[in-house]
């Protein structure tokens, strides 16, 4: 006797798996439908056994009834959060998408807009995350991370960088990027201001914005290697300034605060009672002699006002392992903890063993990271001579981190015969993706129109290759009209 079922389309909605095993299809989309007509020739069957029947499924036919018209309709609110919409997507992060996809469809593209360094993880850091999932180390840690590695955060703290901490002031979390996110949710209030010199990277002003605070944005000049002047910095503050974001070495610039220039900004900041300094160090040990670095926080009086941030991906090259974490007063640690509560909890335990063996390299990393900074150096003194002899460039030779932030704004305003005008970084930019085929980026997403960054991140083969290409490129630019 044949069997005929009408079923409420929110019952079938609850029913986890059966339209992938009785209907055979991806997805479906319920809120335009009533109801569903299930019908079969089949022996009457509790619903349960139906389910279940491989003879059902494979006799099963479908009707989907759409919603009588006596059905009030509304139309759907998808409006998104201010807070969102405020917020600009990640220009090197879609460049970088770009570059990638332009790779895998053939087009030899020299990718030179990650900042992600090109060498492995140091195998001992390896063997220890290895090791770790061996021995069943994959359960939840605790949300700030565990006593292990925070000790030795302490440790390496108090040995390299002169300052203080215990582990109860260390918030461990995944990646330097959310560190510094907390940090602003925990400290901003609406309407209070985020200090950021440019060029900044691309996230500070972003995350100030997503923490409801408004970004001030202070230009530095290349002249000046880009570093920020204390007059500027006192002129524009106020009592809403409540975050200063310090960047060494920088990113995007490679440019390094000397001791005597941050002492001078400490002054200043001890005149605001409300501002504090966060002070990203995530490329400190990627530093050329006879530059050096220098920890805000160990500065006289800053260490109550500093929220210190650094992680494990550049110096140690381990940007998929996803470990950052923030030193500072423990009331505001424990703040940032609160919210990383609620929001990812503890970082990876594989990923927290790997951080105690690259801590325990030595000092600043040990002969594994000086292996890659001299690399590094190499790769800048070259770059840097290279550009140094093209015409109509101007740089600021890097002190630190891996980029070189280069202005070529001679180049602007002028019409390429085939491609159109070059008239900012973002232009210019794509010029040199679809003429000469390497991909950079622009300098208006670190707040400076008139560069361009480049990682060199990258094999010297593959640096002199690039810089063939953009040099080719540059000279129809230099006998193009001006528009």
């Amino acid at each position: 006797m044949a069997t005929s079922l009408q079923i409420s389309s929110t019952y079938i909605c609850g029913q986890i798996g059966f339209v992938d095993r009785c209907l055979g299809v991806d997805s479906v989309s319920w809120s335009s439908f009533r109801s569903v007509s299930f019908s079969s020739q089949l022996p009457s069957l509790p619903l349960k056994q139906l389910y279940s029947s491989t003879q059902a499924q494979s006799h099963v036919t479908v009707s989907m009834v759409k919603a009588q018209s006596n059905l009030t309709t509304t139309e759907f609110d998808t409006s998104l959060s201010p807070r969102v919409n405020s917020v600009k997507p990640s220009k090197t992060v879609a460049i970088s998408d770009q570059a990638a996809a332009l790779a895998q469809a053939g087009v030899p593209v020299i990718r030179l807009a990650a900042g992600e360094p090109d060498f492995d993880t140091p195998s001992v850091i390896v063997e220890a995350g290895i090791n770790g999932i061996r021995e069943g180390y994959t359960r939840y840690t605790p949300n700030a991370g565990t006593l292990e590695v925070r000790q030795a955060i302490c440790h390496k703290l108090k040995e390299e960088n002169g300052i203080t901490y215990t582990p109860d002031q260390i918030l461990v979390s995944n990646g330097a990027k959310q560190s510094i996110l907390q940090a602003l949710i925990a400290v901003c209030s609406p309407g209070d201001e985020v200090i950021i010199p440019a060029p900044f990277w691309v996230s500070y002003p972003e995350m100030a914005r997503l923490a409801d605070a408004t970004p001030v944005i202070l230009q530095t000049r290349i002249s000046e290697d880009f570093l920020l002047d204390p007059k500027l910095l006192e002129s524009k503050l106020s009592e809403r300034s409540r975050l200063l974001i310090l960047c060494s070495p920088s990113n995007p610039t490679g440019s390094v605060y000397p001791k005597k220039l941050l002492e001078e900004i400490a002054q200043i900041v001890a005149k605001h009672p409300r501002l504090m300094v966060l002070s990203d160090e995530i490329y400190e040990h990627i530093i050329y002699a006879p530059a050096t670095h220098t920890s805000f926080a160990s500065l006289p009086g800053m260490w109550e006002r500093t929220l210190t941030v650094n992680g494990f991906s550049k110096a140690f090259a381990m940007t998929g392992w996803r470990l950052g974490y923030l030193a500072g007063p423990k009331h505001f640690v424990s703040a940032c903890n609160k919210i990383q509560s609620q929001f990812t909890s503890g970082a990876s335990s594989i990923s927290q063993k790997a951080a105690v063996a690259a801590l325990g390299l030595g000092y600043a990393g040990g002969e594994a990271v000086s292996t890659m900074v001299k690399a590094f150096r190499e790769r800048r003194d070259f770059l840097v001579k290279r550009f140094g002899d093209m015409k109509g460039v101007k740089i600021s030779e890097p002190q630190g981190a891996f980029y070189l932030f280069i202005d070529f704004s001679s180049f602007y305003g002028r019409e390429v015969e085939g491609f159109g005008g070059i008239e900012n970084s973002e232009s210019l930019c794509r010029y040199l993706l679809d003429v000469g085929q390497v991909a950079l980026v622009p300098g208006s997403a670190f707040g400076n129109d008139t560069c361009v960054r480049i990682s060199y991140a990258a094999s010297l083969t593959t640096l002199q290759a690039a810089v063939e290409r953009i040099n080719k490129a540059l000279i129809p630019l230099t006998s193009a009209a001006l528009v």
